[in-house]
């Protein structure tokens, strides 16, 4: 006999609004320990969806299992209550009037006081706050306040735990540090979830698999390295990360003729001779060097400290960027020389 991992399980699912339709025949599964991510803009209806895993709106069309059980369909929904989900939400929802040992086991009212102290201790010992559980949430920090949401939502041990932009009232730095963090805490529970962002480097920091969504789909659902380096469509290919489309033409060998010259690699697509194509470019793909015959003109530069991001013109018109070390420092309206570098050529064809 199989044993099915499967945690969360979306099988076509969508959901309206009125007329008006937010998630459209979506499809994902979580394995057990797994950490999913839905990223894209707002309005592209990732916490619609997030919204009816937790049951807190019902389904047009499709099946939700989680465990292996359905606990949406169209017609049914299984009560929030009873989904063994816990819940983070974007202003963290804690109680001002409850200290943080008591935030932490509101939901564990229904076990004896032992296994409540357990539970707590455990939980806030594994977001590093077990020396803070007698103040009250205006006595600490808004990442404090964001780690003692998520040993609220531990610690009754949901089977799945749903994050709602959980990052995005902290600051930049913050917000980095708080996301590995998080990881790391949800790896050592060994806890399978999904949360929702619009930020891509929370998404690549925390999350196994990553759903960009767009109109209610999911364009792909991938790991962080897959969607940069084997982008499935052009919109995924310049949503995820940095980097421009340029036109090529595809030659003998596996070679493309572009206008960073005739480039040599592993092609992404076997294509006839001649296909018409557009090959993603990333900044790291163009090597600056001064001696290089290719010369290209510095149309922008977004200085980042220990490099600079050139935006970069080229002879066919086209547009490139590339990553250099901010001691090679270039104004607009410059002529630099550059080599492209190019190794893995993702292309499209049109």
């Amino acid at each position: 006999m199989t044993i099915d991992h499967k945690i969360l399980e979306l099988k076509g699912i969508s959901q309206a609004y009125g007329k008006q339709l937010v998630v459209k025949e979506l499809s994902l599964t979580l394995e057990k320990g797994e950490i999913g991510c839905l990223l894209g803009a707002s309005g592209c209806g990732k916490t619609t969806v997030l919204r009816t895993i937790a049951g807190f709106e019902p389904l047009l069309n499709g099946v939700i299992r989680i465990a292996g059980e359905v606990v949406s369909s169209a017609g049914f929904s299984l009560p929030p209550a009873k989904r063994q989900i816990g819940m983070v939400f974007q202003d963290y929802a804690l109680f001002p009037h409850l200290t943080i040992f008591d935030n932490v086991a509101f939901g564990l009212r229904d076990l004896n006081n032992a296994e409540q102290l357990r539970r707590v201790n455990e939980a806030l010992e594994l977001v590093g706050l077990n020396s803070e559980h007698r103040k009250y949430p205006h006595e600490i920090s808004g990442g404090q306040q964001q780690r003692v949401a998520l040993a609220r939502a531990l610690a009754p041990q949901p089977q799945l735990l749903l994050m709602d932009e959980p990052f995005s009232n902290l600051d930049v730095t913050l917000r980095e540090r708080l996301s590995m963090e998080v990881r790391d805490i949800l790896k050592e529970y060994g806890t399978t979830a999904l949360f929702v962002t619009h930020n891509q480097h929370e998404a690549f920091a925390v999350a196994d698999k990553i759903g960009v969504m767009h109109n209610g789909e999911i364009l792909q659902w991938a790991s962080a390295h897959q969607l940069y380096h084997q982008p499935s469509s052009p919109k995924i290919a310049e949503f995820v990360g940095e980097g421009a489309l340029i036109s090529g033409v595809v030659k003998e060998g596996g070679q493309l003729e572009t206008g960073l010259g005739r480039l040599v690699g592993e092609v992404s697509q076997q294509l006839p001779v001649n296909t018409a194509v557009k090959l993603l470019v990333r900044p790291e793909d163009v090597v600056h060097d001064d001696n290089s015959p290719i010369k290209v003109k510095v149309m922008r530069r977004n200085f980042r400290g220990a490099n600079i991001l050139y935006q970069l013109l080229l002879d066919s018109g086209e547009k490139i960027q590339a990553l250099v070390p901010s001691h090679c420092d270039h104004q607009q309206g410059e002529k630099i020389g550059i080599l492209p570098n190019v190794r893995h050529l993702v292309v499209f064809p049109f």
